[in-house]
């Protein structure tokens, strides 16, 4: 299967395709997140068609150090076929002709299935903690909900 870049004109179908995943949540915006991406130089969003339809994606970027990937993503009815790791290797050649020699992604602590997808592709879980901070407003659900526990924010 051939990945291509996406383009602004995608945006409905990698957003629904990324829902269909269980990708999206509330306070991240797809829309927002697929127009960043396509911005500027060091991100892109790959994907892969059939019959025009987009049946898998994978976001890719770089921050001129490491290389990250997000929204894996393939169509439901389409899992099984290799798309998941066409997607993951896509992106990784992209990195690399970027210069970007390690590439990290990050896995929601609920997603427990994909593990096993990724460490068959090599991927292992390094001993590092991932910190961050809000810098908009915008950002997220806000840090003083109270339905989110202390330290889980």
């Amino acid at each position: 299967m051939r990945f291509e870049p996406a383009g602004q004109e995608d945006a409905k179908a990698l957003a629904a395709l990324w829902q269909a995943c269980g990708l999206t949540r509330p306070w991240n915006d797809p829309y927002k997140d697929i127009s960043f991406a396509l911005a500027g130089p060091a991100s892109t969003i790959l994907v892969a068609r059939q019959e025009a339809q987009i049946i898998a994606s994978v976001m890719a970027g770089h921050d001129g150090h490491r290389g990250m990937l997000y929204y894996v993503a393939v169509d439901p009815a389409r899992r099984g076929e290799g798309l998941g790791k066409a997607a993951v290797r896509a992106a990784e050649d992209w990195l690399g002709a970027q210069g970007v020699w390690k590439v990290n992604l990050l896995v929601r602590s609920e997603n427990e299935a994909v593990k096993g997808f990724y460490e068959a592709l090599g991927y292992e879980v390094n001993p590092v903690l991932c910190m961050a901070r809000k810098i908009t407003a915008d950002a997220g659900p806000p840090a003083s909900s109270a339905s989110t526990p202390p330290g889980r924010r």
